[in-house]
């Protein structure tokens, strides 16, 4: 049996699960095993996300799961994207009644976010069908990894994306498990269809932070709409790189005036 969630396309036999560890074979059928089940979940400013210029100074409702279909050495929820996680589950109708309860306090939705959402494509399909039946916002922040047809149908009911763009570089994807045909091809279909659409590219030491690379990630975001925003973040050290210091400043400094020469909005993170 074959998994066509993402480009990986893992064959799935006995029992067996994915890379992502959410998902498997189950009586002759891929099973989104993640299904409902939710390890973080929090009240958090729409800014967090990162989200700069969608509903600024609201709040959302950000709910995770567990599993991952790339391997970054530096990933920051490795607890909850490496393997299974004990987690409480919530089907789709609880979440949204927790995220209609909040909109006291400021919420507009539901950030399907923290683990990467696209692993659990089934859940986040389901509750977003049913959060913009109730009249919220939905928002995937997203490694961008989903075969594109899925990533088609998500984007009747997703408003707003933050799509990591790691590289410029088709061989450092690979090196980190990503498809960047794949990921650009969703950016461009998710910006095409008119969604909001954001970028977050984390500056990694040894990884990413050379400016033929950067180069490139700007040059592609241009050439789909220079009015997209683009996040570039400071790497503090987290997963398997704890020994790595963090970004250099003047890295960022300068990567911010070379993406400010073809794109609107940029900003900093982490500084």
């Amino acid at each position: 049996m074959i998994c066509n969630n993402c480009p990986h396309n893992c064959e799935l036999s006995g029992g067996a699960t994915g890379i992502c560890h959410a998902r498997s074979c189950r009586d002759g059928k891929v099973e989104c095993g993640n299904y409902g089940r939710i390890t973080s979940l929090a009240l958090d400013p729409v800014e967090k996300k990162p989200l700069a210029h969608f509903h600024p100074g609201s709040m959302i409702l950000s709910a995770g799961s567990y599993g991952c279909n790339m391997h970054c050495m530096w990933c920051q929820n490795d607890s909850i994207s490496r393997g299974v996680v004990e987690a409480d589950v919530l089907t789709p109708g609880e979440l949204i009644d927790i995220a209609l309860e909040t909109k006291d306090r400021g919420n507009i939705g539901i950030a399907y976010t923290y683990n990467e959402p696209s692993v659990g494509y089934e859940y986040v399909r389901d509750c977003a069908e049913l959060a913009a039946g109730r009249g919220l916002v939905n928002v995937m922040v997203t490694n961008g990894m989903l075969s594109p047809d899925r990533f088609r149908t998500l984007l009747e009911y997703i408003d707003a994306y933050n799509i990591d763009l790691k590289t410029g570089i088709a061989a450092q994807y690979e090196s980190i498990g990503g498809d960047i045909g794949v990921i650009k091809d969703n950016i461009k279909s998710a910006a095409g269809y008119g969604r909001h659409v954001e970028i977050t590219t984390l500056v990694v030491p040894g990884f990413n932070d050379v400016e033929d690379d950067f180069r490139r990630i700007v040059d592609f975001i241009s050439s789909v709409d220079p009015s997209i925003v683009l996040h570039i973040t400071r790497f503090f050290p987290a997963g398997t790189m704890k020994d790595t210091p963090p970004t250099a400043l003047d890295t960022l400094y300068a990567f911010k005036e070379i993406a400010q020469d073809a794109l609107q909005y940029v900003y900093l993170g982490n500084v």
